[in-house]
């Protein structure tokens, strides 16, 4: 019901929007009278906010088509190589002038928590300086039609597990956030089958390994409230005319609620001063402003029995680190890890992921020596400065980088 109430929202809210797209078209015109008018500065961004807040947001483009590499410019082709139900693997192909030497294959595994994976945007071009990248594209579901079957935390694994051995040996795995215990997870149960292409490293970026260390207010929500609670709250059916009709679904939009509710000032502040800089002609700080609420009022929907599975494994029973956690009934044991150097990172001032959560999977990972555990505490990072913005680049990824190539040569020193 209130997937569909929110759909009859946006309908209601359409023909107001085409309104304000028509009133900001007049006051744009040099040939309107509107054009002329002593309060257009404010008319127009009264017109362009509630049209900002009145539309939906489509997912957005990776764009990246050529990236700074070794002093020249490479042309770079997204290619979709991998196609599932729930997810495609891209591969961000370098087109025209090869490397040098073989680049370090990473595996990028992007959250299924609400944002696309085009959050990941900057990390990528970031990486593709220096390495071959691939990119878990989750699909939102309720586009995925109803034969097409259920997604679980056990499918996330078999998903990640499946691209590592499409992409081969000598694969580096990269867990931004949520996918860091799938990821641990899918490296667990390679290392206990002896599977010859387990990654070289893993690399968990601001990941929830064990959430009863610096609990947050994220962390205390799900502790506080039954499964039911989620359940019978949160699941939503997928109404017409989407493609996943009849769906259960945790909805992006309910997911993003939660998101601006978390730091409502900020929200309340940054479109306020958006207002401002519009009246200003302040043009810079205007699309910056479009650029990030593009993509951060972009969701999809997650598969309700995905999120139910992760609520309970991960923030309410804590079965990674109590050893408790099972896939397909077969007990993850990360103890088993000896060959997949490990890297953690966390920011200091994470507020969805607290400090101690993510190098929490060094004390689990007993089978590795002490070359093959690194963590960094990035200083004054908060959750989505790990993997974007000036210090992600700065700090951080240098740190990712030779951490990768580090263990690369170590591998061709070995052959």
């Amino acid at each position: 019901m209130l997937y569909a109430m929110h759909e009859l929202n946006y309908a209601a809210l359409s023909p107001w929007n085409m309104l304000a797209q028509a009133n900001l078209a007049a006051l744009s015109s040099p040939f309107s009278a509107f054009a002329y008018h002593p309060m257009r500065a404010h008319l127009t961004a009264s017109n362009e906010l509630f049209s900002r807040m009145a539309r939906r947001y489509e997912k957005p483009e990776f764009g990246i088509t050529e990236v700074k590499s070794g002093g020249y410019r490479i042309a770079i082709n997204q290619k979709t190589v991998v196609e599932r139900p729930f997810c495609r693997l891209l591969h961000f192909e370098r087109v025209g002038r090869p490397a040098t030497e073989p680049l370090p294959k990473v595996l990028m595994v992007a959250p299924l928590s609400g944002h696309h994976a085009t959050l990941l945007r900057d990390t990528a071009r970031t990486f593709l300086q220096d390495h071959d990248v691939w990119i878990t594209d989750w699909r939102d579901a309720r586009d995925v039609p109803l034969f097409q079957g259920s997604f679980h935390f056990d499918d996330f694994v078999d998903y990640v597990r499946d691209f590592i051995h499409f992409l081969g040996p000598d694969t580096n795995v990269v867990a931004v956030c949520q996918p860091a215990v799938p990821v641990m997870a899918a490296v667990s149960l390679m290392a206990a089958a002896k599977d010859p292409l387990a990654p070289r490293t893993m690399t968990l970026m601001g990941g929830p390994i064990d959430t009863r260390t610096g609990p947050t207010s994220v962390n205390r929500f799900a502790e506080q409230r039954s499964s039911e609670w989620f359940e019978r709250n949160l699941i939503q059916t997928v109404p017409l005319p989407h493609a996943g009709f009849m769906r259960q679904v945790y909805p992006g939009f309910l997911q993003h609620a939660c998101f601006v509710a978390m730091n409502a000032d900020k929200h309340i502040k940054a479109y306020r001063d958006y207002f401002n800089h519009l009246v200003e002609g302040d043009d810079d700080n205007a699309a910056a402003h479009r650029a990030f609420y593009d993509e951060y009022n972009a969701v999809l929907d997650l598969p309700g029995e995905f999120y139910l599975d992760t609520v309970r494994r991960v923030f309410q029973n804590h079965d990674l680190p109590k050893g408790t956690l099972e896939v397909h009934g077969e007990l993850v044991r990360p103890s088993l890890i000896t060959d997949t150097a490990l890297f953690t990172i966390e920011g200091e001032r994470d507020d969805i992921t607290g400090q101690g959560q993510t190098v929490a999977a060094h004390d689990l990972c007993t089978g590795l020596d002490a070359s093959q555990h690194q963590h960094y505490l990035a200083p004054g990072v908060g959750h989505y400065g790990i993997f974007n913005g000036r210090k992600f680049r700065e700090m951080i990824y240098p740190r990712i980088r030779d951490f990768i190539h580090e263990h690369a040569e170590q591998i061709e020193v070995a052959a």
